[in-house]
């Protein structure tokens, strides 16, 4: 059998980048295509950055073509509306373009495709219902296709509700008891590999898999506390008291990284997130089992039973601590300007009139430098332009202390030693600077 060739859709993400990698090393070739791509996930010519979801039903079937495609791997997802993210654009209309790109290409292309567990009638998120649009449309579209429907996926990597439960498990803190109680099956991210690998490997006429659905987990039941208890013991807390979580914090979470995301961010806690929670994560997977032969691992043997790394340990430590050293940089910048402008206006340029500045600068330079200390604190609110504004808190917060240490030295010897206390702020900036990556 000639080597098969795989398109993985979604590439950059968590599953999509386990998949394009692990198929990789199982000898397959494989193009990865994501809409962007960190230089660290460019490991090979077929590594493409494409704005897949803009693309057409002909730009699609031109990449099915020019890659000789015989396996597409959907793994393209959003979990929720909000700008620069459509749950029915990703998940409904691309892949009806999906469908008729792989149906235009005049090539036998089995389509696997990445859906989520659960009952159509339980349905409650644009997220879940956009997810069983698509499978709709997969069923009724005659191509040979595979739709995977994945529990929990544990994996090395950790984004968004993944590494939520890694916090979690880091601190001594627990979500209320309703929500640890639900349903939570997870499945191991290289039994999904496995399953592809054994689908991709599949003759395209074999009646077996030309139509078919599973849900990949494994098949004992667990409960959310289930979950992160095994991440407790990795981390070492399992012993550690811990206080449960109001209902409403977590709903004012969930409200707090809704607004985040209209700022950029992808904040792990959103009404989706949650909603998702509430409703668990359950399904049968003796049909997979029964066709691959694939044995789930379960999460204990993946988990519970070795023992974090340091990096495990800092991430999962630094994950929320993440959120709040953002929102305390931001309102950092935002108050000190807003007080030196409006609420204190004449004590700061009463400094600059004590050690003789000009008075015709007097004005220009304390609006100008409030104005400026507002304005980072609004670069730094926005994801896309948070490095900027984080960089340029540095120097700004440099350029007062050099300016100070010229113009107004008595201030470093000031009792409240705010000059001083710039430092420490200089490198919390640097900190962000650095854990600012999502992925």
């Amino acid at each position: 059998m000639s080597r098969r060739t795989i398109l993985v859709l979604g590439a950059s993400g968590l599953i999509g980048r386990f998949v394009t990698d692990d198929l990789r090393a199982r000898g397959f070739r494989v193009a990865g295509v994501a809409r962007r791509l960190s230089v660290a996930q460019t490991m090979s010519a077929l590594d493409i950055e494409l704005p897949i979801l803009s693309l057409d039903a002909a730009a699609l079937t031109r990449l099915l073509g020019e890659h000789a495609v015989d396996v597409v791997v959907n793994c393209l997802g959003v979990l929720q509306d909000g700008p620069g993210s459509d749950t029915n654009a990703v998940h409904s209309d691309f892949v009806a373009r999906l469908l008729q790109s792989i149906g235009d290409s005049g090539r036998a292309i089995r389509l696997v495709h990445i859906s989520i567990p659960g009952n159509a009638s339980e349905d409650r998120t644009a997220f879940a219902t956009t997810k069983r649009e698509a499978e709709r449309l997969i069923a009724a579209s005659g191509i040979p296709h595979t739709i995977l429907r994945p529990g929990f996926v544990v994996a090395p990597s950790a984004y968004g509700g993944s590494a939520m439960l890694r916090a979690l498990a880091a601190f001594p803190i627990d979500l209320p008891s309703a929500e640890m109680a639900t349903p939570f099956q997870p499945v191991v991210i290289e039994d999904i590999v496995a399953a592809i690998a054994w689908l991709a490997a599949r003759d395209i006429d074999d009646a077996s898999v030309k139509s078919v659905s599973w849900d990949l987990m494994q098949a004992e039941p667990v409960t959310m506390a289930g979950v992160i208890e095994q991440f407790r013991h990795a981390f070492g807390t399992a012993g550690w008291p811990r206080v449960a979580m109001p209902s409403f914090m977590l709903d004012l979470g969930a409200k707090i990284g809704d607004l985040a995301s209209y700022l950029g961010w992808m904040a792990p806690m959103r009404t989706t997130a949650i909603a998702e929670l509430r409703r668990g994560v359950r399904g049968d997977p003796s049909a997979w089992i029964a066709a691959t032969g694939i044995k789930p691992k379960t999460l204990a043997e993946t988990v519970g039973r070795h023992p974090a790394t340091i990096q495990d340990k800092w991430f999962a430590r630094l994950f929320l601590v993440k959120a709040l050293i953002f929102a305390s940089l931001v309102t950092f910048w935002l108050v000190s300007g807003f007080i030196a402008l409006f609420v204190s206006y004449r004590a700061a340029a009463g400094i600059l009139i004590a050690h003789n500045f000009p008075s015709a600068l007097v004005d220009p330079v304390t609006i100008g430098t409030s104005l400026m200390d507002m304005s980072i604190g609004v670069l730094i609110a926005f994801r896309r332009t948070a490095a900027i504004g984080l960089i340029a808190g540095i120097f700004a917060s440099l350029g007062y202390m050099f300016g100070a240490a010229i113009l107004t030295p008595d201030l470093w010897i000031e009792p409240l030693g705010a000059l001083v206390k710039t430092g420490p702020a200089i490198v919390l900036m640097f900190v962000a600077l650095l854990m600012l990556d999502n992925r």
